[in-house]
């Protein structure tokens, strides 16, 4: 089980030194040599002595009061988000038990929901941004990009990333302060240290950002993509809480009535269409393994536009795949 004391403390630490005492309105003198707040000056902000302040931050004082979280919240000038995060730090939930495998399964009448959005690109994310399942639209608009599979990987693992996002430095931040936030709602989630143990390792922006603390959590927003068959897209991103599944996320993108947008995206869904019309007439090869899926595969009609996540096996071409090349590219053409 993580240490929660060590846990909070890292974080009071973290945000401590991320806060100058300009910002703060505190007269001070001279060069400093650490950056932010001094222990004795956020303890005083706080109205606590230093000693307790200190022992929060060293994870020796495990239980502090709300009187006491409201007012570090206030001195550190923590937005609503980073104050249910440090609250959520300081009394963690107990987890019920250890799961055997990472593997997530999706609900049958939420992939039946995909299904039906024809237009609407949809996605079904685990707690650890695993891709667990997509429609027809979505699939078409990650297709060809590496580490597809689980997003914050994606980001941060493929240079193609930092294309394909026409923001890439702010959908990485907020992939990083997302996953911050997951992990402190479910810290002992023992498939939390891999992946960030992985991220840090390989990507020095990961590194950089997972060590600010910072946390958000998915909403409203807008998202630029550039996508390599229909061009630069503009889609308002939603989020919605599986209640039937604790940690899973239905992400949805739409486009703005009448824009160029959503002129691409219907463009990208016949893309598409004929993308799953030259897959179904390829013939796998028995030698080619395909990789392993994040999630264990549900149950859906072969053809069902809506796919749980998995590799395909494109090995040998039918004739008539030659005509479908060609429409492609008239398609690409007229775009």
């Amino acid at each position: 089980m993580v240490d929660s004391g060590k846990l909070l403390g890292e974080y009071l630490q973290a945000r401590r030194k991320l806060v100058t005492p300009d910002e703060i309105g505190l007269k001070h003198s001279g060069r400093r040599r650490t950056p932010g707040l001094r222990r004795e000056e956020m303890a005083y902000l706080a109205g606590v002595s230093t000693d307790y302040y200190s022992r929060l931050e060293q994870g020796r004082e495990r239980n502090p009061s709300d009187q006491v979280l409201s007012a570090l919240a206030r001195a550190l000038d923590l937005d609503s988000e980073s104050a249910q995060h440090l609250y959520a730090l300081a009394h963690p939930r107990t987890r019920r038990g250890t799961p055997a495998s990472r593997v997530e399964r999706v609900s049958p009448m939420l992939m039946r929901l995909l299904r039906g959005w024809n237009h609407t690109p949809a996605l079904v994310l685990g707690r650890w941004m695993d891709v667990l399942a997509t429609n027809q639209i979505a699939e078409a608009l990650y297709d060809g990009l590496a580490h597809n599979d689980n997003l914050i990987r994606m980001v941060f693992l493929n240079p193609e990333s930092r294309t394909f996002y026409s923001d890439w430095e702010k959908v990485a931040y907020h992939k990083a302060a997302h996953l911050r936030a997951a992990a402190g709602t479910d810290p002992d989630d023992p498939f939390l240290p891999e992946l960030v143990e992985e991220l840090s390792e390989e990507s020095d922006e990961f590194r950089h950002l997972w060590a600010r603390h910072d946390v958000h959590f998915k909403k409203h927003e807008s998202k630029g993509f550039h996508h390599r068959d229909v061009g630069d897209l503009t889609l308002i991103c939603e989020s919605f809480t599986v209640n039937s599944a604790p940690g899973q996320q239905l992400m949805i993108f739409q486009a703005e009535p009448g824009s160029l947008t959503e002129k691409a995206l219907a463009m990208l869904g016949s893309l598409s269409s004929l993308d799953v019309s030259m897959s179904d007439s390829l013939v796998p090869s028995p030698a080619r393994a395909p990789r392993a899926p994040v999630a264990k595969p549900v149950t859906v009609p072969a053809k069902a536009p809506a796919t749980v996540r998995g590799p395909a096996v494109r090995d040998s071409v039918e004739p008539e795949m030659k005509e479908m090349n060609a429409r492609h590219a008239m398609w690409q053409k007229a775009w």
